[in-house]
């Protein structure tokens, strides 16, 4: 084997590099808070909805979670423009990362959701509080606690699965990464670097959701 590393393409690019890397931390963030928004609403509907609703989060849910990832963002990207409607590489993949993590986490919630004792929920209500009250104050926040191990994967998971809105040229770091190769046909070198660079925020993602799971969840080792 006769290969000589040579990775000036890649200290060269540098800059445009970490613009992809950063845009992928934007795109993450950004669908896993608006995910979790659709989750939490779908969980309650899917929960203590009425059964019309429940059969509508039901049908999402299973869309979403039995067709490819690939496949919704051609759809969303290239289908929604022939009925009129326009939208940037970027906010297409936004979008279709929303409504893919929304269809998982929503499972996830409801999960958490159902770990709650019937006795909490009914000692609310007889207190004289609202639906809508036992949720917010009793129900939501043991509910995450539980299933913040699986919010906090479901996160990586779709940082490393945003690669994929590569294939509608959506700046992200697997799309600066292609672009590179193809300019300068360095491919082991940039694929090398852009792995470690998936690998590192990884990791450093997975250290912040620990510090925040300390600061957010550890109520009950502190009561005892």
């Amino acid at each position: 084997m006769n290969y000589t590393f040579d990775f000036k393409a890649v200290v060269d690019s540098w800059d445009y590099l970490l613009q992809g890397a950063w845009l992928t931390v934007q795109l993450s963030i950004g669908a896993m808070i608006l995910g979790l928004i659709v989750a939490i609403l779908c969980a309650l509907g899917k929960t203590s909805g009425p059964k019309p609703i429940r059969w509508v989060i039901n049908a999402y849910i299973e869309v979403v979670r039995n067709t490819p990832f690939l496949v919704q963002i051609f759809l969303i990207f290239f289908g929604l423009p022939t009925m009129g409607i326009r939208l940037s590489p970027d906010l297409a993949a936004l979008i279709a990362m929303v409504v893919n993590v929304g269809a998982y986490a929503t499972e996830i919630i409801r999960a958490g959701i159902e770990s709650i004792q019937k006795g909490q929920i009914e000692a609310g209500l007889a207190l004289g509080l609202k639906p809508l009250q036992v949720f917010r104050y009793i129900v939501i926040k043991p509910a995450l606690r539980t299933v913040y191990p699986a919010l906090t994967s479901q996160f990586i998971l779709l940082m490393l699965s945003s690669s994929v809105v590569s294939a509608i040229s959506a700046d992200e770091l697997t799309s600066v990464a292609n672009n590179i190769q193809s300019q300068t046909f360095r491919s082991f070198e940039i694929y090398i670097v852009v792995t470690g660079i998936y690998l590192a925020l990884a990791m450093m993602f997975s250290a912040l959701f620990a510090g925040i799971y300390k600061l957010a969840f550890a109520y009950d080792t502190d009561r005892r």
